[in-house]
């Protein structure tokens, strides 16, 4: 249940953070007259939302196996990776339709001139944005959890957004408003580029697919060396949410007792799982081979 504390606290710290952050925003959106820290302001409120999604997908998913779901829960997780990931496109596309918008229809003469407070709130956003999308990221990679990546990227695209928010104000103040909008535009492309490779990642963890090459042929390389497995007929991997199944045959002499054969297989099964911690189960089959050479 570690991967469940872990996704746990880092929701909490980042709910807590991000409460903060954006009433900070607001405040200093409205007292600038910044609209470009108060549209930055509601993008970091929907990440509390976000986060609180991971806490129930990450939760549901770690529910034991029953009589209805006897392979487990671990996909629900990745259910909803695929709603935060079509939230994070959702965002990033309101982003770049409202900075088109901007550019095209804007009336920048009667724009007033954003405060300086908020090219400073501005500044400690991103510091804490970015902050915050390292800590999240470090905990998804270690537990392995697309769900919590996918809520990383949310925080990313929070700073991207402030970064655009910094640009557009220091431009307006400047005397060139047209800035905002321009750089809202380009922060937009990476926001969906990354609600499109979290949503990828996702399903193909919803379609069983394959793990990569290099951790099947480690595997392969483990078994082998296995006594008494003298070859490996097949192997199959299929990943299901942030877990791994595993189904391998192998070749043993023909003349074993059914016992040997099964210690063989046992062995297979245990080093597959301990060596391999993402690994939830592994099922081992024995096909008989003739090993011993026939009399002269």
């Amino acid at each position: 249940m570690d991967h469940v504390k872990t996704a746990n606290r880092v929701s909490v710290v980042s709910i807590i953070i991000n409460t903060i952050l954006s009433a900070g925003k607001l405040a200093v959106g409205i007292l600038a007259h910044s609209s470009a820290m108060v549209s930055d302001a509601v993008h970091s409120a929907s990440d509390v939302f976000s986060t609180i999604a991971v806490i129930i997908g990450v939760n549901l998913s770690a529910k034991d196996s029953d009589g209805a779901h006897p392979y487990g829960h671990e996909r629900l997780e990745d259910v909803f990776s695929i709603i935060l990931a079509v939230l994070l496109f959702v965002t990033g596309a309101g982003i770049g339709l409202s900075a088109i918008k901007a550019i095209f229809s804007s009336n920048y003469a009667a724009a007033l001139v954003p405060g300086a407070a908020a090219l400073i709130a501005a500044v400690v956003s991103i510091v804490v944005k970015e902050g915050m999308y390292h800590y999240t990221a470090h905990a998804a990679k270690k537990i392995n959890s697309t769900a919590l990546m996918a809520d990383a990227w949310h925080h990313r695209s929070d700073a991207l957004s402030s970064v655009g928010s910094f640009v557009g104000i220091l431009g307006a103040r400047l005397g060139f408003p047209i800035c905002d909008p321009i750089a809202s535009v380009i922060i937009c492309l990476f926001i969906l580029k990354a609600a499109v490779d979290i949503f990828i990642s996702a399903i193909n963890q919803m379609i069983d697919k394959a793990c990569d090459p290099e951790v099947t042929a480690s595997m392969s390389k483990l078994i082998c060396e296995q006594e008494g497995v003298v070859c490996i007929d097949l192997i199959r991997t299929r990943c299901f949410g942030a877990k791994i199944f595993v189904d391998v045959e192998i070749g043993a002499d023909g003349e074993l007792t059914l016992y040997e054969a099964h210690d063989i297989a046992q062995r297979v099964h245990d080093c597959i799982e301990s060596e391999f911690p993402d690994v939830k189960h592994c099922m081992v089959h024995v096909n008989p081979k003739n090993v011993r050479q026939p009399l002269a």
